[in-house]
């Protein structure tokens, strides 16, 4: 028997470690002497109460969307990628190849091939250490961590000494012909009478992570595969008896979790900056990991939380813009979000255990 509801292990228990990282931030906020109860209109108005905030707080939102989902569906298997900031980077590598050396007659047939190559990019930089992992006994944390400082230094090498248009010198491609460009938000929503959403980097890309979110639930799901991925997680031993290879489970799941990182570069590489550049992905890899445990590994969970983080990234630059807080204390939050939804999980959980066992009994 459960020692707690579904809905309180899925809802009340990240609602809870979040206000507990609120209080714990606003006494932080309060202790270099600003107003919490200010700073938090100020996030939410910046973030939220307009349509170019909108813009903003989505267009991060998608990236952590398309970078928790490659973290929870490989947790699902028990394996913990901590490389999609390297598949991300490599992806964008794919997107760039793409959009710069076929002829496109017009962007969504182009979404689709960079879709494509997005994927198989940030898949094949998985495949690796899923392999070392699978034959090896390599530990897929420590070789996909290695493997992040492989992908930059690749990178690096590529965009300085072969895709830099001659003369240029930032490290970074040349821009993607126009029938690339993807619509932005602003291009889709505003009229002549209101714009909307001006000046944000938002694109139809928020959408294809909202497809994959549905895509990531029926394969975890509602497929054979995904079960054979639950059951491998669960006991490895006992999938193996049952006929599951760990061999097959290992690469495929990385696999998948390698291209749904690489995916992220649409957003960045395509969608906004329109051309491949040096550190697009900002770091939004490893807050995928954050996003996948706090959205326990669902994809519902994980679109909530990564359009939680995405209002933290918007509203914290606007902290920074219109007071005396500084950027980096949004870190400090996201920190604590991460410690009390993941590392402190248990300080939150085992209360609420005990109080729905003991109501239990008393029924």
């Amino acid at each position: 028997m459960d020692k707690m509801p579904g809905w309180a292990d899925a809802l009340l228990v990240p609602l809870i470690s979040l206000l507990l990282a609120a209080i714990l931030s606003a006494l932080v906020i309060i202790g270099i002497g600003e107003d919490p109860i200010a700073a938090f209109k100020l996030m939410v108005d910046g973030a939220l109460m307009r349509s170019s905030g909108w813009g903003y707080t989505l267009y991060y939102a998608t990236n952590f969307i398309f970078t928790g989902l490659a973290v929870a569906v490989a947790f699902h298997a028990r394996l913990f990628n901590i490389g999609g900031e390297g598949q991300a980077m490599i992806g964008g590598l794919g997107v760039a190849l793409c959009c710069l050396f076929i002829p496109w007659p017009n962007w969504y047939i182009a979404l689709i091939g960079a879709t494509a190559s997005a994927a198989i990019f940030g898949a094949l930089w998985a495949l690796i250490p899923a392999y070392l992992q699978a034959k090896r006994g390599s530990h897929i944390v420590i070789t996909t961590i290695m493997f992040n400082f492989i992908a930059a230094a690749l990178l690096n090498y590529i965009l300085v000494s072969i895709l830099r248009p001659p003369g240029a010198m930032d490290p970074a491609t040349a821009r993607f012909p126009k029938p690339t460009h993807l619509p932005t938000f602003q291009d889709m929503f505003s009229t002549a009478a209101e714009p909307m959403f001006r000046g944000s980097p938002a694109n139809v890309t928020f959408f294809i992570a909202l497809a994959a979110c549905l895509l990531v639930w029926v394969l975890i799901w509602r497929t054979r595969l995904g079960y054979e991925i639950r059951a491998f997680g669960e006991s490895q031993s006992a999938a193996r008896y049952a006929g599951i290879s760990p061999v097959r489970i290992t690469v495929i799941t990385m696999l998948i979790s390698g291209g749904l990182a690489g995916l992220m570069a649409l957003n960045t590489t395509m969608g906004e900056a329109e051309r491949l550049v040096m550190n697009a992905t900002e770091g939004a890899g490893f807050i995928g990991i954050a996003v996948a445990l706090m959205g326990r590994s669902h994809p519902l969970g994980v679109l909530l939380a990564a359009l939680l983080f995405g209002f933290l990234y918007q509203g914290g630059a606007e902290l920074a813009l219109w007071t005396n807080i500084p950027r980096e204390l949004i870190v400090v939050i996201q920190a604590l979000v991460i410690l009390f939804t993941g590392a402190l999980d248990n300080m939150v959980r085992m209360p609420l255990e005990k109080l729905f066992l003991a109501r239990r009994r008393k029924a």
